[in-house]
């Protein structure tokens, strides 16, 4: 009987995935990094706390700007704002160079342990490897070193003016790596970027570590995966 992962390796050329909380560990990483900032500002609420409403501002934000449709914004200067914002929500006093600080942190963002072994697995069966990230292209330029892996493409959103989940970002990247939507698995530890890609035309597989269901959508992933050294193991 033929099965999902049998037809995903007879079909699947290539693999695309999200930067921020899929490669990079932005929940613990970002924690690690303002719990200093928070101490030292005398802020007594919970460290993850702040991430957690920082990243969902910052999420908010961006997806208001491609709902606009009037430009688009760096992700930069969104994650700007969305500190700035939380910094209001929790009373903390700050100045404009540590919003910067804190956005800069980004960049410094270390892969989950699973990462780098399993995308070496990947590149040895013959898959073409990219990165489609909402991050601007001097983020993903300086956060490469700090990943540790040569992928074949590190695609900005920018080269498309639209973040993700907008088709023309998916669009963008399916003309970057060359290979038709079919043929390309994107990877993401959000429902929404698997959403985005798969309502495109792309397979997903759905790296779903914070043990969260899907939620009901026409656009199911075709792989809901644990980490990513089980990503391997169901395409090697």
């Amino acid at each position: 009987m033929t099965t999902i992962r049998d037809v995903l390796k007879r079909e699947i050329k290539a693999l695309a995935f999200d930067q921020y909380g899929t490669i990079v560990d932005m929940q613990q990483g970002l924690t690690r990094a303002v719990t200093p900032f928070l101490e030292a500002k005398g802020w007594v609420g919970k460290p993850n706390s702040f991430v957690t409403w920082w990243r969902r501002t910052h999420y908010e934000n961006s997806m208001i700007d491609a709902l606009c449709d009037r430009g688009h914004t760096p992700y930069r200067q969104i994650g700007h704002r969305a500190v700035s914002f939380v910094m209001d929500r929790c009373g903390i006093a700050y100045t404009q160079e540590e919003v910067r600080a804190l956005v800069g942190e980004i960049e410094r963002l270390k892969p989950f342990p699973d990462v780098v072994a399993a995308l070496g697995l990947l590149r040895s069966a013959g898959y073409k490897l990219a990165i489609l990230s909402n991050g601007d292209r001097d983020m993903l330029s300086a956060a490469a070193p700090h990943i540790g892996f040569p992928f074949d493409h590190v695609i900005s959103v920018q080269e498309a003016g639209y973040f993700k989940p907008h088709w023309k970002s998916y669009a963008k990247a399916e003309e970057i790596v060359g290979e038709d939507r079919s043929g390309i698995l994107f990877v993401a530890n959000h429902a929404f970027d698997c959403i985005g890609a798969k309502s495109y035309g792309m397979r997903t597989a759905f790296i779903d570590r914070r043990r969260r269901p899907f939620g009901e959508t026409p656009h199911q992933p075709d792989l809901i995966l644990s980490d990513f050294k089980a990503l391997a193991e169901a395409l090697t």
